[in-house]
């Protein structure tokens, strides 16, 4: 599935690879509400601004804003170099939630019955009713994951419905039953096959997987209603039953290759993902965040580094000495082999915060012909020119929604984990094929997860069964460094584990040796700045003198963990605050909004 996004005026719209010419659409100001309901093609050219609203892929141009990598700083996997990203610590100003996108669907759900019921076929009426239900069931899932409990409408509210426009919250669960039947209507009705460029029913199952597993897991962790979370995640499993059972999407190629190719059409693993075309002008910046010649404060904490399984499918802390070195090279033969597609495979000055460089979204044959062949950087890899797609849906992530819900239901009366499942899903991804680069500096495939011997982790979280941690330790290595980190921590209530006052590996990064791979660093501006941990965790500092003693995980001195959030009086850090203006906006026409759970009313 291809999708280009261009801009067309001052609209964003979406443009077809599959076309001859990219289609140029006149702005929609330009129709009436008389007008623009008069055909199926009209009606698709509307239902497409919602692709830019959901599909965020690397952004465009210099907009990073839903993109990986650059909005990803705040979670146990990145350090930034000084402070650390804090949470939501007070109730904002302004106001935050947005239901333009709402108001947009459901006035398309409108006019496809009120004007339109005598132009569709029933089974064209369905399927962009279909499509419709899918994407406001989307943005209401957003609006409950930040918020809670939010005000819930199925119709266009007028601008003089004072009662309904300014109504009360509705609670989560209402609002969410409501998502349930938009999805399972658009899991029920939107075509199969649509056209390539096109939303289709496989599309929405992926990602009602994603979102049913979500809304599942927070039922269970956070509202603890063991009869929610089933409800929902026994329609994430039936959304990514069907998504596999298509037959239509496998593993086929090496793991960085999906982040880096200028072409994803025909890649099996993509499900959907945005092209980027600079004849269109559309293009991105991502990879030049990591082109190893932009200096970047963000890199991979001691604690990420620490979670990857070895190849041999078992945790670092019950191998030899000789796996248990921590050497860059080392990391790079023993652990799985998304670490070395991850990560640059020596030390870099440029990542501030790590000295561990990330080079996910950086094409092979670029490393090579700036770091070995020693050219010059294409222009395409600096500032907002780069060309490479962006996989939005991919099918592994549909395979691990698929156990992780399977293993959950486990834990609440559903059928058992065998297996089976276990290989369908952890052990296909792990199966990938490997890039010649990677098989060339020792990597191999990770040995298959085996039900009857899952690792013996010290570090596992005595609340976690030991195969859900490893679920959870699978998707922490396949999506490193993409938008779902933090997320998964609050769906899971675990925001403790980005307490640094608890995990004292959050303010560290990668391993290094500095008298011999990094003297450089070892100056006089660097004491007292410079400094190291041991495995054991005890730090030293820089003093000029004890350069010999470098070797440990990278750490600034002035880096500053998080301010409290855990168990602080006015803070919810699950939850998002109502701004002051929305509330007021409220009182001022003599209703009242009530403040999100856990934070202030006034």
């Amino acid at each position: 599935m291809k999708i280009t996004f261009k801009i067309v005026f001052v609209f964003l719209v979406i443009v077809f690879s599959g076309c001859k010419k990219f289609l140029d659409r006149p702005p929609l100001t330009s129709e009436t509400d008389d007008t623009a309901w008069t055909s199926e093609e009209k009606l698709r050219l509307y239902a497409n601004k919602y692709y830019t609203d959901f599909f965020d892929g690397y952004g465009i141009g210099v907009n990073t804003d839903g993109a990986p990598l650059v909005g990803y700083t705040n979670s146990d996997d990145m350090v930034t170099q000084g402070n650390q990203a804090n949470l939501t610590r007070s109730v904002p100003n302004s106001s935050i939630w947005s239901y333009s996108t709402i108001r947009s669907v459901n006035i398309m759900l409108d006019r496809i019955e009120s004007k339109m019921s005598s132009i569709l076929s029933p089974e064209a009426r369905a399927h962009w009713t279909g499509i419709g239900r899918f994407f406001r069931g989307y943005r209401y899932s957003e609006l409950v994951k930040s918020f809670g409990d939010v005000p819930y409408y199925t119709r266009e509210i007028s601008n003089t419905e004072l009662d309904e426009l300014y109504k009360p919250r509705t609670p989560r669960n209402e609002v969410m039953d409501g998502v349930y039947e938009d999805w399972k209507f658009a899991l029920q009705n939107v075509r199969l096959n649509d056209g390539e460029q096109n939303v289709n029913r496989y599309i929405v199952a992926g990602f009602v997987s994603r979102l049913a597993l979500t809304e599942g897991t927070w039922q269970k962790y956070y509202y603890k209603s063991n009869e929610r979370a089933k409800k929902f995640l026994d329609l994430a499993v039936e959304a990514a039953d069907m998504v596999i059972s298509s037959g239509k999407y496998d593993i086929t190629t090496d793991y960085k290759t999906l982040f880096t190719s200028k072409e994803l059409k025909g890649n099996k693993e993509c499900i959907l993902y945005r092209n980027y075309d600079p004849a269109a002008g559309v293009t991105h910046s991502i990879a030049s965040y990591g082109n190893l010649a932009e200096s970047t404060t963000n890199g991979p904490t001691s604690d990420l580094i620490k979670s990857y399984i070895l190849n041999t499918g078992g945790v670092w802390q019950n191998a030899s000495s000789a796996i248990q070195d921590f050497n860059l090279d080392n990391l790079i033969k023993t652990r799985d082999s998304r670490f070395e597609a991850t990560f640059y495979s020596k030390p870099s000055l440029l990542n501030k915060g790590s000295f561990y460089y990330i080079t996910k979204f950086l094409p092979r044959d670029v490393e090579k012909r700036t770091q070995v062949d020693l050219l010059g950087m294409p222009a395409e890899f600096v500032g907002s020119k780069n060309e490479t797609d962006a996989p939005v849906l991919r099918y592994a992530e549909v395979l691990l929604n698929w156990i992780e819900a399977k293993a959950e239901l486990a834990t609440i009366g559903g059928t058992a984990v065998v297996q089976n499942d276990i290989d369908k899903t952890i052990n296909k991804i792990r199966s990938r094929p490997l890039a010649p680069e990677a098989v060339t500096r020792g990597v191999v495939k990770t040995t298959n997860l085996s039900l009857a011997a899952l690792p013996t982790d010290p570090d596992r979280d005595p609340d976690v069964s030991s195969l859900i941690w490893e679920i959870r330790r699978e998707r922490r290595m396949e999506f490193a460094f993409e938008t779902f980190r933090l997320a998964d921590l609050r769906r899971w209530s675990k925001l403790q584990y980005i307490d640094n006052a608890l995990n004292t590996d959050l303010l560290s990064g990668g391993w290094v040796n500095f008298p011999s791979q990094l003297p450089g660093a070892l100056t006089a501006a660097n004491i007292g700045i410079v400094s190291v941990v041991s495995l054991n965790g005890t730090e030293t500092i820089y003093n000029g003198t004890n350069g010999s003693a470098m070797i440990g995980f990278y750490k600034n001195t002035v880096n500053k963990g998080r301010l409290p959030f855990l168990n602080q009086p006015n803070i919810n850090p699950y939850l998002t605050p109502v701004g002051l203006v929305q509330m007021d906006d409220y009182a001022a026409r003599g209703y009242k909004l009530q403040q999100t759970q856990g934070w202030p009313q006034n």
